[in-house]
């Protein structure tokens, strides 16, 4: 049994034994105001003292503390989380809170399953609920849905695949959290909500759930559409970490992830044709299907480009990134920082010997390229905190552009770290073995593509994506 369902299990073991109330006495009808929830700035800072897969976060936390900090720190909109068992939590937090703070827009989280149980949120004084659409069949949702709307409460709905989506479809809720966790076992991605969006199609506000832990988690979320944030055990570690998140609504940045993801078809790899240095090269790859446009900018590389060709690509609707070689500090040249700044490039791939903390202070969006020579090297991957790490393979004296493809022990290491993002001799006689046998997310082609170092075949290129094109969708 997975977790989630031994959860559900066990609350329906309580509702029976205890009641929807959790054995509190509740006043018959609602006596505290209701708040409009999804205010801007849409933070929704949660009240959460432990979770089955990180244990203990604040186990003595007291509900109207806890509040107190959010409220001081300008936060409008604060989850509670009532379950018992898992989350050690209660229904007298929220009924605290909602007390103490009463204009406060205030969310009951937990897995709740009737109609009794919306009923008890609203007279214990929540003003939204959370509802997750894996838990009911359509019919039932939907009834849950409509029953919570008619008593005035809003409706978070929780959605974890496109199945979950097709569910709620009809519906279209105004609030859909897409959670980075997987209930199942409680891993977490956090670009698994980026590629649900793309099935996502009517207006509302979609909020990122889980997996929040830094300002740049924020950002790389808030960049990719969502409008809300529900962030829990960070902030219950560090109430430090409000006002960057609050500040991270105001940042306007290039939308790559989102855009890249909202691409991203399982059984068919994200392309990236790297080394670029020719106009006509570039527009031949976007016209072939190329996702990501990669233009070198290290010193002394043979495939290095110029900021001009940048400018005439301007109008090219391909994401496009900037591959460097910055050392530790992960220090840009003028040029790089200026090109990412016009959004004439979307992203910076960091391919040179960049520290994990550097790397967010010089550059956003950015992802790290980590070059392999051996299996003890692979675990570096978890150092660095973009969502996807680029493997490539190792070649004394050469960042990028080796022709030499990563042995399958590499491989198979990586790939237990995070979604697959392969480079390193990728070409058209290969590619269709390389995804068979790997099924990465992203593949990176260069020097298999070219005539010479920046000079790239047509015919190759042409070849490669033919390849792609005859694998079958998942």
């Amino acid at each position: 049994m997975n977790i989630r369902d031994e959860i559900v299990l066990k609350r329906r073991a309580r509702l029976q034994k205890q009641g929807a109330a959790q054995g509190l006495s509740l006043p018959p009808q609602r006596t505290l105001p209701l708040v409009p929830f999804g205010k801007e700035p849409f933070l929704i800072a949660e009240l959460k003292r432990r979770s089955p897969s990180r244990g203990n976060i604040a186990s003595q936390a007291e509900p109207e503390q806890v509040a107190e900090h959010y409220f001081q720190a300008g936060v409008q909109s604060v989850s509670v989380l009532t379950e018992e068992e898992y989350f050690a939590g209660s229904l007298r937090d929220l009924i605290a809170v909602k007390r103490a703070f009463p204009y406060l827009a205030v969310l009951r989280k937990d897995f709740l399953l009737n109609e009794e149980d919306l009923e008890v949120s609203f007279r214990a004084g929540a003003d939204a609920v959370l509802l997750i659409a894996s838990l009911f069949k359509e019919e039932e949702f939907a009834r849950l849905y409509r029953y919570a709307l008619k008593l005035g409460l809003a409706v978070l709905v929780e959605v974890h695949d496109k199945t979950d989506v097709d569910k709620i479809r009809t519906l279209k809720p105004q609030f859909v959290g897409i959670n980075s966790r997987d209930l199942k076992d409680f891993s977490i991605d956090l670009l698994t909500p980026l590629k649900l969006t793309r099935f996502i199609d009517w207006p509302c506000q979609l909020v990122f759930e889980s997996g929040i832990l830094t300002q740049e988690d924020g950002l790389l979320a808030l960049s990719s559409g969502f409008k809300g944030l529900l962030v829990g055990e960070a902030l219950m570690r560090d109430f430090s970490l409000i006002p960057a998140l609050l500040a991270s609504f105001k940042i306007k940045l290039p939308d790559f992830w989102g855009r890249l993801y909202r691409r991203f078809k399982t059984g068919r790899p994200l392309v990236k044709i790297c080394g670029l240095t020719r106009r006509k090269d570039a527009e031949a790859a976007a016209a072939l299907g190329a996702d990501i446009l990669g233009f070198v900018f290290a010193p002394a590389s043979p495939r290095r480009a110029e900021a001009a060709l940048l400018e005439e690509l301007a109008k090219l609707d391909t994401l496009k990134v900037a591959v460097v070689t910055a050392g530790p500090k992960a220090q840009l040249e003028d040029k790089v920082r200026q090109l990412l700044k016009e959004g004439l490039v979307q992203a910076v791939q960091f391919h040179g010997t960049e520290e994990p903390e550097a790397c967010f202070n010089e550059a956003f969006p950015y992802y790290k390229a980590l070059p392999l020579k051996e299996k003890a090297e692979v675990a570096r991957i978890a150092a660095y905190h973009c969502p996807r790490v680029l493997v490539d393979a190792f070649v004394p004296g050469q960042a990028g552009g080796t022709g030499k493809e990563l042995s399958q022990e590499l491989v198979a290491a990586a790939k237990a770290y995070r979604g697959l993002w392969l480079a390193g001799g990728i070409g058209a006689e290969n590619v269709a073995r390389i995804v068979r046998e790997y099924q990465p997310e992203l593949i990176d082609c260069s020097s298999r593509l070219e005539t010479a170092p920046g000079k790239k075949d047509l015919r190759l290129i042409e070849k490669l994506f033919s390849e792609l094109n005859k694998l079958p969708l998942a």
